[in-house]
């Protein structure tokens, strides 16, 4: 029988890389953003009537979704899935385990296209803040490190390619369409007032 690392331990190390090696500039993309993706696809989970083994597969596929970022800006979906396969080999998991994890992480990229239910639910648990009361804050966390990362060159720009990006967003889970989609919506609204009315 495998024993496992334990998720604790599993989790202090990510957590501890992260904060340690993480680029400058990462306003968005940081240890939060992770604590935060963890704490919401667990949330979610249980809503949807997730648990067990399925949890714990998905709860490490939220630590390692952004960690591609310790190494490159661009594709650091494939990037940190290389360095969980690695990690998690080394920590017992299994083959089958593995390739569950593999397509949580890659199913946050975007556009995502999540074609499992735990996939389902890292999507949203990764843009759960498109519908909270916490959006402006975190959004303009983005908006500073894209314009770090030459990505946008003012909030014009920024305000525009929000806008496009809400169009084409959308929650999967049943849990996050009846929590976020209102507000998400409000948010969008605003923003759009924003670029008729700068």
């Amino acid at each position: 029988m495998i024993i496992y690392t334990s998720y604790e331990t599993i989790r202090s190390a990510i957590l501890d890389k992260l904060a340690a090696q993480l680029p400058e500039g990462l306003f968005y993309h940081s240890v939060q953003h992770t604590i935060d993706v963890e704490t919401q696809a667990e949330r979610i989970a249980i809503n949807e009537n997730i648990c067990g083994h399925d949890i714990f597969l998905l709860k490490l596929a939220c630590l390692y979704h952004d960690t591609g970022f310790l190494i490159t800006y661009n594709d650091h979906e494939q990037v940190g899935w290389g360095l969980a396969e690695k990690e998690l080999a080394s920590a017992g998991l299994k083959q089958a385990e593995l390739d569950v994890i593999n397509g949580l992480i890659m199913a946050t990229r975007v556009p995502q296209k999540p074609l499992t239910k735990l996939e389902e639910i890292i999507c949203d648990a990764d843009l759960d803040y498109l519908g909270r009361e916490d959006f402006w804050d975190i959004s303009n966390n983005l908006f500073r490190e894209f314009k770090i990362k030459k990505i946008v060159k003012s909030e014009k720009d920024w305000n525009q390619l929000q806008v496009k990006f809400f169009k084409q967003h959308t929650y999967f889970t049943d849990t996050s369409k009846k929590l976020r989609t209102k507000a998400k919506l409000e948010h969008l609204k605003m923003i759009e007032a924003k670029i008729e009315n700068p």
